[in-house]
């Protein structure tokens, strides 16, 4: 089974710049991979570094050391040394991200934010346009709201635009940093369909669940995110 994303002895230190330059180690040494066709799932408690190690993946945080290795169009890309233009290019085609929050441009419409990574992607508006309405229906978003920008919705509404403009497009490896924590049962259970589908698919997802229910049903595995603590590493 192909291995989209390896990550090979990866380091993160913060340097808190308001508290005399600091340097605060937060990972050391991550190394796992997430395998095509699977949902493995980053656990640990909270400030353990799991969004963090998504972040570095992503190419939002630079990396101290290591590795963390892609297949994107059939070529290696290591995130952790590729500059800025590469770093889209991959997110563009290869690494798709669902965060805990939306971040909509004002007056744009629920509908046309859900369209706009496949357009941007060079689908035509037309069938943009009907799988993103397919999504937002399924996430039981009323359809009234379609054509309102997101910015006065409630959080359970931002967050299920959020995950339809996640789940649009395929991308052959997903990140999911909470998408699931404003939101219902009934939608939760819908994320969770969406989540086995991109798996049938073949896509490697990886997430953090802080629901522990909504974990136990996604997850193929579990990485413990603790084994990567600069104090167990020391010991």
């Amino acid at each position: 089974m192909p291995t989209p994303l390896v990550v090979s002895d990866v380091s993160k230190t913060f340097t808190m710049h308001l508290r005399g330059g600091i340097r605060l180690a937060v990972v050391e040494n991550a190394s796992f991979a997430v395998r095509a066709g699977e949902c493995a799932v980053l656990g640990g408690p909270s400030g353990a570094g799991k969004s963090s190690i998504l972040k570095m993946i992503y190419g939002n945080y630079a990396t101290d050391s290591g590795q963390i290795i892609v297949t994107h169009r059939d070529r290696l890309v290591d995130m952790a040394s590729a500059d800025p233009r590469a770093v889209l290019d991959v997110r563009r085609e290869t690494i798709g991200y669902v965060s805990q929050f939306l971040r909509a441009v004002p007056r744009v419409s629920a509908l046309d934010i859900v369209a706009e990574p496949l357009v941007a992607r060079g689908h035509a508006g037309d069938a943009a346009s009907a799988r993103a309405k397919d999504l937002l229906a399924r996430l039981n978003l009323p359809e009234k709201l379609w054509q309102l920008p997101p910015a006065t919705f409630s959080g359970g509404e931002q967050q299920r635009v959020n995950v339809a403009c996640g789940f649009i497009t395929d991308h052959p490896i997903l990140l999911l940093d909470e998408p699931t924590a404003s939101l219902d049962a009934a939608n939760r259970k819908v994320v969770a369909e969406l989540i086995a589908e991109k798996k049938k698919a073949g896509t490697a997802l990886l997430g953090i669940f802080h629901d522990a229910e909504m974990r136990d049903a996604v997850a193929d595995r579990i990485v413990d995110v603790t084994a990567f603590a600069p104090q167990a590493s020391a010991a």
